[in-house]
């Protein structure tokens, strides 16, 4: 099998390694100043990103790594769930990080957060939290005697929705909206969120006590979850030690700028997919709905956020072009928690259920193999 037959075969223009903007090429380790409020409410990183050339494929794996090494600082052991953070950040995709307490879930969203020149707000998810508490509302002003609307913690770059799941599912509700289309509506008024907009959630098991089950539309939003598991016995020996007289995440640095961040996003979208790779996908989201083991399976959307996320993934390894291998690699992540089993299993069983079901539907879906030219 020659890999290359999965790229197109007229390679689409690239920019020249040299091409970024002045004052913010990546690599260079150069960040710009954050964005005020008010920037960060408008859609300006968009356009500016849309109107410069893409990145090579060679340059988004330089940021892709750039902002893993970065993570690693404080993230240890942790080298496959700080890759998939990464990419599903390029797919613009928003991610679900589940396990116990105390494996560094909030520290893993901190972590990316921390990376990118951008803004970041945290919002504790508990049982009296309200979605006005998240999206905003209307307050009066005594001066205008009007009411104007202040912006919540939901407007900035990254957010971090920390034990999402520790919430009522009225507002869970509240980042339906904010996560599928970008945009909060309060009071019959839409306000746009930042770009890019990132949702990075933990969830702890749902067996646990206090804690509500993501509703299926809810966890069908998030392209992947991730689990942190615990750490092996030198990287736990090694976290103590770093964090007996302070903090490392306080010292990480951004990497990437907020415009890189933007454009490695548009740039890895623009990753080629052949026919025969997007029809794989298809195949195995529609193998999951004919799954003895399950009684839900994968939605369309699941479909598509497994192909942008194989894009992501290509691109974090320096190719222009999305291969079978990608898929697989994805499938367990992007698919496993949207499913519902046939079995009443929860917590960490589920977990484990459901990937084996994802798995098996991997094993009945025919791989497509180029023709030779």
């Amino acid at each position: 099998m020659n890999p290359s037959q999965y790229s197109p075969t007229a390679p689409a223009p690239t920019a020249p390694a040299t091409s970024l903007p002045t004052g913010d090429r990546i690599g260079d380790q150069m960040v710009r100043a954050p964005r005020s409020r008010a920037e960060a409410h408008r859609g300006s990183t968009a356009a500016q990103v849309g109107a410069i050339q893409p990145l090579t494929a060679d340059q988004i794996a330089t940021g892709a790594r750039l902002m893993m090494d970065n993570m690693s600082r404080v993230i240890a052991g942790k080298p496959e769930a700080i890759r998939l953070a990464v990419t599903m950040f390029l797919a613009h995709g928003h991610v679900l990080i589940e396990d116990v307490p105390g494996v560094g879930k909030t520290m893993l969203a901190r972590a990316l957060a921390a990376s990118i020149g951008a803004s970041a707000k945290r919002i504790q998810f508990t049982p009296d939290l309200l979605p006005s508490d998240v999206t905003g509302a209307p307050i009066f002003n005594q001066q205008t005697r009007q009411f104007e609307f202040e912006p919540g913690p939901i407007f900035a770059n990254v957010v971090i929705a920390d034990e999402i799941n520790r919430a009522s599912p009225r507002t869970q509700s509240a980042l339906l909206e904010c996560m599928e289309e970008g945009q909060v509506t309060v009071e019959g008024t839409t306000y746009p969120l930042a770009t890019p907009f990132h949702v990075v959630a933990t969830q702890n098991p749902i067996d646990m006590e206090g804690t509500h089950p993501l509703a299926e539309a809810q966890r069908d939003r998030f392209m992947a979850r991730i689990s942190m598991g615990y750490p092996g016995p030198d990287h736990e020996l090694e976290m103590v030690k770093a964090r007996d007289l302070a903090e490392p995440i306080t010292s990480l640095k951004p990497v990437v700028s907020l415009m890189d961040a933007a454009r490695l996003i548009e740039s890895a979208r623009r990753t080629y997919v052949a026919d025969a790779v997007a029809d794989y996908a298809v195949a195995l989201t529609r193998a999951t709905r004919q799954s003895g083991a399950l009684t839900l399976g994968a939605s369309p959307r699941a479909g598509i956020h497994l192909v942008r996320a194989a894009k992501a993934w290509a691109a974090l390894h320096g190719r222009q072009y999305v291969l079978p291998d990608d898929i697989q690699a994805l499938a367990k992540s992007v698919l496993a928690h949207r499913v519902v089993l046939a079995s009443p299993a929860r917590g960490p069983a589920a977990m484990t259920q459901a990937a084996q079901a994802i798995k098996a539907c991997l094993a009945s879906v025919p791989v497509p193999v180029p023709i030779a030219g």
